[in-house]
């Protein structure tokens, strides 16, 4: 019984022993539950007071480099070739012949067709002057007129049917390989080679609808090229007069000199193209952005707490985002430990 009595005192003992130290810790936090744990509780993050600035408002960009003129050369008659006037991947002038195709069996043609204009020619005289002495009808001399007219078209259309066996340059440029041969029998399908005018080239690009009202004709833009770090300029001279209802987008055009000749059609460019300068811009950290479901956040400090923002943001580097509404000049914004905050959190801020 005495060693039950001794456990007993023991449990009692040790339980006031606790009470005391508890009601002793407490005192010592203040007495009011607001002491050392409160301080421990304090999320350290860090701040940046937000400031109006000059923005150059730039848009990065991809598009295309196209030639300034290109064309498939083909023949508009079939027929062998009998002459190529090019040497492959040479420069040509505009009007240059490119190559002959035989006309031997059209130049018969036309000369049966000349032989039959000159008579219907003389029927056609003959039968004006027997309808003066009203020694015809009217209708027969409509009749002999009206085949006169048909043998000069006949002789028109295979003169114009010659023409066509001589192939021309319907510009000045540089043409690549050809695909026929001296001796060759080609038809409209056949391909005969490329002519591409690589003097000035066309950039093509587009952007979103929202910049569409900032873009104007004769801007001046840089880009770079897949096959060269150089930089070079483009002017905007075309675009398109309407927003693409798939992609949202407005397709622009610009011309590059190319005089150099460095510049490949067919390869991308990299456009940094410049819009409106924004005064008095709000530009902050891309790392403060919190993206959400409906949208992008921002935490700004309020009385020692963070307070969730909604932000619109627009044009952005690899560093920095364009903020067009959400924030003010004269906010405090969180840049770092943002991952641990939530509306109302308490924080200890250390301004930068």
């Amino acid at each position: 019984m005495k060693i039950k009595y001794i456990l007993i005192t023991v449990i009692v003992l040790s339980l006031g022993g606790l009470i005391v130290f508890r009601i002793t810790k407490n005192s010592a936090d203040g007495g009011n539950g607001k002491g050392k744990g409160d301080k421990k509780d304090l999320i350290a993050v860090t701040g940046l007071v937000l400031k109006g600035q000059t923005f150059d408002n730039n848009l990065s960009l991809s598009g295309s480099i196209d030639a300034n003129e290109q064309v498939e050369i083909r023949s508009e008659v079939s027929g062998i070739v009998e002459k190529i006037n090019f040497q492959e991947g040479s420069n040509v002038s505009k009007g240059q012949v490119l190559f002959k195709i035989n006309d031997i069996e059209l130049r018969a043609q036309l000369a049966q067709t000349k032989t039959r204009e000159t008579l219907e020619f003389e029927n056609e005289r003959r039968a004006k002057l027997l309808l003066q002495k009203e020694a015809i009808s009217q209708e027969e001399y409509d009749i002999a007129s009206a085949d006169y007219r048909s043998a000069k078209a006949q002789t028109q259309l295979i003169s114009a049917q010659i023409g066509k066996t001589s192939v021309k340059a319907p510009f000045s440029g540089k043409i690549g390989l050809r695909n026929i041969s001296p001796g060759t029998y080609i038809t409209p399908t056949v391909l005969v080679a490329n002519l591409v005018n690589v003097g000035k080239l066309k950039i093509t690009f587009s952007i979103p609808e929202k910049y569409a009202s900032q873009l104007k004709l004769n801007t001046t833009l840089n880009f770079t090229a897949t096959n060269s770090a150089e930089n070079y300029s483009a002017k905007v001279y075309a675009i398109e007069p309407g927003i693409d209802i798939n992609t949202r987008t407005l397709q622009v055009r610009a011309l590059a000199d190319n005089s150099t000749g460095k510049l490949l059609p067919g390869t991308f460019a990299n456009i940094n193209l410049p819009l409106d300068v924004i005064k008095d811009a709000i530009v902050i950290p891309s790392q403060a952005i919190v993206p959400i479901q409906s949208g992008k956040k921002v935490y700004i400090t309020t009385n020692g707490k963070a307070k969730e923002v909604k932000v619109e943001t627009s044009s952005r580097t690899d560093t920095s985002v364009l903020v067009l509404s959400g924030l003010n000049i004269g906010d405090t914004l969180i840049t770092s430990g943002i991952m641990s905050l939530k509306e109302g959190s308490p924080i200890k801020t250390t301004i930068k």
